[in-house]
């Protein structure tokens, strides 16, 4: 199964990117990283429509999205796993996560959403949930393989 990660905003840290393409790389495929941006300054509304629709347009021909929302579900690590196990034994071939920009996800990106994933009741910085959300994925990887990367 390939897995995409797909945000708003391009990273200019080298901490971040390397992080992301430390995890990233870890993955079989590896995990592939589109960046999408909208340079025009809009307003708020309409900056957050042309941001869901540049997502929606990254996302893969009949990929299972899954939109990072704050009222999405919260998962544990296991749980997490075992849903990324689902989605790969019932045959997904590639598996986005979507990550919006400052306001959040347009209405269109959380509809077409297959399912909406809380990190977490925090507020972080987009760049810093790359770099989580890559982990995750990995450790997801790691505990259905029998790793021991993961420990409880």
């Amino acid at each position: 199964m390939r897995v995409h990660l797909l945000a708003v905003g391009r990273c200019k840290e080298a901490a971040i990117k390397s992080l992301v393409a430390e995890y990233g790389n870890r993955l079989r495929p590896a995990l592939s990283l589109i960046e999408v941006e909208e340079r025009r300054a809009l307003p708020a509304a309409e900056l957050k429509a042309r941001e869901g629709q540049l997502l929606l347009e990254a996302v893969p021909k009949g990929a299972t999205l899954v939109a990072l929302d704050e009222h999405g579900k919260s998962l544990s690590s296991q749980a997490f796993a075992d849903q990324i196990g689902r989605w790969r034994d019932s045959g997904v071939a590639d598996l986005a996560f979507a990550i919006g920009g400052a306001d959040g996800h347009d209405a269109a990106l959380l509809d077409r959403a297959d399912f909406k994933l809380s990190l977490s009741p925090l507020t972080w910085p987009h760049m810093l949930v790359r770099v989580m959300l890559a982990e995750q994925v990995y450790r997801a990887h790691s505990i259905l393989a029998g790793h021991p990367y993961h420990r409880e």
